[in-house]
């Protein structure tokens, strides 16, 4: 997966919509989404997040990766909840189409251009943002996974998963850290994954990866906490997302993986909404360097499923 390099760090999009009486859309919507399912079959309940506690008004959050999947969901639900949200994704134009989506509803979004693995672009972003609005929240979604033995790994192949995923979000971090720290606030969400905690055949790179964010994690959280600025990660179970598609076309592969979770289902995207938007919010305001695993019961299930090809 090729990333496309771009100079324009932060494109204001013609969406332009950090409009809003107070920034927080919801109230302005008569019939507010929903954001989560029911545990057991996904059946969708009404009303969002309730109460003040998880109220992202007056905040500012970058939400890396949001033109898609996981990232998608977490920029349209930290919107709704009050965040003015700047979507960042290397594809700006379906960055644009999230932010379209959020602004419509009344939402305070916008949209720009991003490659995490560009450390000079990241500092640009955020500097920029701070400057003009504050910058109170940064949730980094983006990874890649190469799936193949250990033994057929070529040196290019490494490197590409190493870039965007140990590089990438260490580029965030730090970046994302010289800007909050001085301001003595601030909380940073980088995504794990059960990946950092278990295997299987094909995930060795990409496994090393997710479990290196968790150290990062908990290193930041050390360094930061002292001046007022929470770093924590989450750890997604299986997740239907462009990335994961590939696994959900083989019927033997997506049942084995959904027999996984005690619900016996995949997550959705909408579903790392809540745990996002609780570590951002003021509900956390004692939570720094863990990892929330949002993984259906994942973890606490035995059993191996070694997937075709391995």
């Amino acid at each position: 997966m090729e990333r496309r390099q771009t100079d324009r760090h932060l494109h204001a999009r013609d969406v332009r919509a950090w409009r809003g009486r107070d920034g927080l859309c919801g109230r302005r919507l008569s019939n507010r989404a929903s954001f989560f399912t029911n545990a057991g079959g996904g059946e969708q309940l009404g009303g969002s997040l309730l109460g003040g506690l998880f109220d992202l008004t007056g905040k500012t959050a970058a939400v890396i990766g949001g033109a898609s999947g996981i990232g998608e969901a977490v920029a349209l639900g930290c919107a709704r909840q009050g965040a003015r949200v700047m979507c960042l994704d290397v594809n700006e134009a379906a960055a644009g189409k999230v932010a379209a989506r959020a602004a419509s509803e009344g939402c305070a979004c916008e949209a720009g251009a991003l490659d995490i693995r560009n450390s000079a672009a990241v500092d640009a972003v955020f500097d920029r943002l701070a400057s003009q609005h504050g910058l109170d929240i940064v949730i980094c979604t983006p990874s890649i996974n190469v799936r193949k033995p250990i033994l057929k790994y070529t040196d290019d192949e490494v490197s590409r998963v190493l870039d965007v995923n140990i590089k990438g979000n260490f580029n965030v971090l730090r970046s994302a850290g010289r800007v909050m720290t001085p301001r003595k606030k601030g909380s940073i969400i980088l995504f794990s994954s059960v990946r950092s905690q278990v295997v299987e055949p094909g995930q060795s790179v990409y496994a090393a990866t997710k479990a290196a964010i968790v150290q990062m994690v908990k290193t930041a959280a050390a360094e930061f906490g002292p001046h007022g600025v929470r770093v924590n990660a989450i750890g997604p179970g299986v997740i239907e997302t462009p990335l994961t598609a590939p696994i959900k076309a083989n019927k033997d592969w997506y049942q084995a993986y959904a027999a996984k979770s005690v619900f016996n289902r995949w997550g959705q995207p909408e579903e790392m909404v809540g745990p996002s938007v609780f570590l951002a919010s003021d509900a956390a305001s004692y939570v720094t360097g863990t990892v929330l695993f949002a993984d259906g019961g994942w973890l606490a299930a035995d059993g191996r499923f070694t997937p075709p090809g391995m």
